[in-house]
């Protein structure tokens, strides 16, 4: 009895970890962009990679943008499209960039 509830116990936990995992990028190597189109994708996007590698099989850069906000992109390897976007904001930063452009452009409430 020992023994069969830390193997239920693993195989259970196992089970929830694939099913989390989902979130892989599954592209083959030869459908690819090169490392260095994903450097200038990131570049043209404003942000100053410090960080170009890859997880999950996606690109992962981290980064700061022209505010100095800390970012993490994730890409899609044959697009390079963005499939996860965080930034840590500092303290005086102006998230409104990072908003649609409808969102930054609507009039103050009360005008």
């Amino acid at each position: 009895m020992n023994r069969t509830l830390p193997l239920a116990l693993v195989a259970a936990l196992a089970g929830t970890g694939a099913a989390l995992a989902d979130d892989d990028c599954r592209r083959p190597m030869s459908d690819w962009q090169p490392r260095e189109a994903a450097a200038a994708h990131v570049a043209g996007l404003g942000i100053i990679a410090y960080r170009l590698g890859i997880d999950d099989g996606c690109y992962e850069v981290r980064g700061r943008d022209g505010d100095g906000n800390r970012v993490e992109l994730t890409l899609d390897p044959a697009t390079l499209a963005l499939l996860e976007l965080e930034v840590k904001f500092a303290a005086t930063a102006d998230p409104a960039r990072y908003l649609p452009r409808a969102l930054r452009q609507q009039p103050a409430a009360g005008n």
